[in-house]
């Protein structure tokens, strides 16, 4: 098992998330994953920094760990062929370490060019589009593409690096997986579902895969704080994703969420200090199948904190899983 750390744009600004990428290096962390947002998804977040150029100056304060998107939607705010642009010149920038995560996006996120938000088989049928193009783009040459959603004139990356960026593709169930895990270098999913890893390398004819998952987590010295803090900031993520994707700006998740209690929060996602609640949500991805899981820690202001303890504690205690 792979274990990451999870550079949370929604809840630190751009100098504090390269500074805490530097530091997760130091921890030992083996991979760093990096939100693609417009938005918070709370008010109480309060931030949203531009990811491609947090993910820039990360490819030069560490040298180690490898970069990711988790995720960029790659069809309304970004046309496919500027998302490879911009993670061909990453994937130069860090030397070979930045994988392109995708997903088919939340409306919080992309509503703001004023397109209108479609339904959810338009979106997963021009992420598939999205896949199409920026893979073209990654094989070199002059590039033409004419589609239901999506054109591209004689497009060329000038700055090809010589090892090609892998795509991982986020999904949620058969349909995504039937559809994605052919064109996809590595699945991302948020659940401890068995059926979507064995579908997944099922599709994938037993060639073997990255499956990259995430934890969200609230360590604390104190698991009231750690509680308290986990319901602020982050009792949107009891929703689910179906309804994630679909609301539009913080003011809607502070109101689907305004009945979500503490104890709902807590029975979810590990608080506190003791390392086992961790290890037992990294060990339920571990038994379902995935090889990696990227780690949340929730609240902007405790990040350098849990990092030590990371380093001191957890990586390895989660090492022997």
């Amino acid at each position: 098992m792979r274990l990451g750390y999870t550079l949370m744009t929604e809840q630190a600004g751009p100098k504090e998330l390269v500074r805490y990428a530097a530091a997760a290096e130091r921890a030992g962390f083996d991979f760093e994953v990096c939100s693609d947002h417009f938005s918070p998804w709370l008010r109480e977040q309060g931030h949203s920094p531009y990811a491609w150029s947090v993910l820039g100056a990360v490819a030069h304060c560490t040298e180690r760990t490898e970069l990711m998107t988790y995720v960029t939607c790659p069809t309304m705010r970004y046309h496919p062929a500027v998302v490879a642009q911009k993670a061909a010149t990453v994937q130069e920038l860090s030397d070979g370490r930045f994988t392109l995560g995708l997903g088919a996006g939340e409306n919080l996120n992309e509503h703001v060019i004023g397109r209108g938000w479609p339904p959810v088989n338009v979106r997963h049928e021009m992420l598939a589009e999205a896949v199409q193009i920026i893979g073209g783009l990654f094989d070199g040459g002059y590039f033409d593409y004419a589609g239901t959603y999506f054109r591209v004139d004689s497009a060329k990356l000038w700055d090809l690096p010589s090892l090609r960026t892998p795509i991982a593709v986020a999904v949620s169930g058969s349909q995504s997986v039937t559809r994605f895990a052919p064109v996809a270098d590595a699945m991302i999913a948020v659940e401890p579902r068995e059926q979507l890893c064995r579908e997944w390398d099922a599709t994938r004819l037993g060639r073997p895969t990255r499956k990259i998952a995430q934890l969200p987590v609230s360590w604390d010295p104190d698991r009231a704080a750690a509680v308290k803090r986990a319901h602020e900031q982050f009792r949107w993520f009891a929703a689910g994703w179906k309804v994630n994707a679909e609301l539009p700006g913080p003011a809607g998740f502070a109101g689907a969420t305004r009945f979500v209690t503490e104890d709902d929060v807590a029975a979810g996602i590990p608080c506190g200090p003791d390392i086992e609640p961790i290890a037992a949500g990294v060990r339920q991805f571990a038994e379902a199948g995935f090889t990696d899981v990227a780690l949340v820690e929730i609240g902007g202001d405790r990040q350098e904190e849990f990092l030590g303890f990371a380093e001191r504690e957890l990586l390895p205690a989660l090492r022997e899983i």
